[in-house]
């Protein structure tokens, strides 16, 4: 029995020296509404669960109903930490955090979120004793983030996700925050750069867009949107991999930034031997009778 948790690396978005650190899609994500969704068994097999707010689906979600060995490896991390202290957390993410010997990231919650302040806290004390290394991730747990503002460690970067239930917090705390948009012309019109290869999240400053991907609900305007960006060969990063990597440039054809990584890659197999890895609109939700359109979600 895998009493470890479990790690990815690198994905169709991200460079293999990214680590990646999932739990299973809207199960462990508090905050989210418009995006939320979930994997759920039938009768029939796996399929997409859409909450009662969902205007763009969760692609994670999508990945588990297709893909069994990631959907396991989620529900295997959840499970292992769920009921757990923050130490017990601690501990057991310390014994299972990669430890190559070349520089690396570790992308928190390609799927899922920060699930408890417990488990918020225990990352913020995993990044506080690994400052060598840079993690960062998206997240709708704003409240968890809130209550330990001025004591985040600065290897811990992270971007608040608009469209979940805590919206108005980040305005009020001012957080860096990250759109999905459903076309460039979209993102142009609310003057936000578009994040293809996480950059905008470890090592900007600034709010962000992040296109719409991935089968969206039938008959809705993301679907459209979806439809549209696939006719132009938008529709997903596995185009927009080509000059990333080991010492590599960015989506822009930018040097990576020198904490990046970089660097010799690890021999064929270490990742997969070794460590067991697989080597993976509208108007905003209203509050107090106040109904936000995503350009006041912006600019304010």
């Amino acid at each position: 029995m895998n009493l470890l948790l479990k790690f990815g690396n690198g994905n169709s978005k991200l460079a293999p020296n990214i680590f990646t650190f999932s739990l299973p899609a809207g199960y462990a994500c508090p905050g989210a509404n418009n995006c939320k969704s979930q994997c759920v068994k039938t009768s029939e097999g796996y399929r997409i669960k859409d909450g009662p707010n969902c205007q763009f689906r969760c692609f994670a979600s999508i990945d588990e109903v297709l893909k069994p060995a990631v959907r396991e490896a989620r529900w295997h991390n959840f499970n292992l930490l769920k009921g757990k202290t923050k130490a017990q957390m601690v501990a057991l993410i310390q014994a299972s955090l990669p430890y190559p010997n070349w520089k690396f990231m570790v992308r928190l919650h390609v799927s899922g979120d920060f699930f408890s302040q417990p488990y918020f806290d225990a990352w913020v004390e995993v990044a506080r004793l690994n400052p060598q290394i840079i993690f960062y991730g998206y997240t709708k747990s704003l409240p968890f983030w809130i209550a330990r503002l001025g004591s985040i460690p600065k290897n811990l970067r992270l971007s608040a996700s608009l469209g979940g239930v805590h919206d108005r917090l980040m305005f009020v705390h001012n957080m860096k925050r990250a759109l999905v948009v459903y076309s460039e012309a979209e993102a142009e019109d609310l003057g936000l750069e578009i994040d293809h290869d996480d950059s905008h999240v470890y090592d900007g400053t600034e709010n962000f867009a992040l296109l719409l991907h991935g089968t969206q609900p039938e008959g809705s305007e993301a679907t459209k949107a979806w439809t549209a960006l696939k006719k132009i060969g938008k529709g997903g990063y596995r185009n927009q991999k080509k000059g990333r990597g080991w010492g590599g440039k960015d989506y822009a054809g930018q040097p990576l930034p020198k904490n990046y990584g970089g660097g010799t890659p690890p021999p064929s197999g270490m990742l997969t031997v070794a460590h067991g890895w697989k080597g993976k609109r509208g108007t905003a939700p209203s509050t107090a009778g106040v109904t936000l359109t995503k350009k006041t979600l912006v600019s304010a």
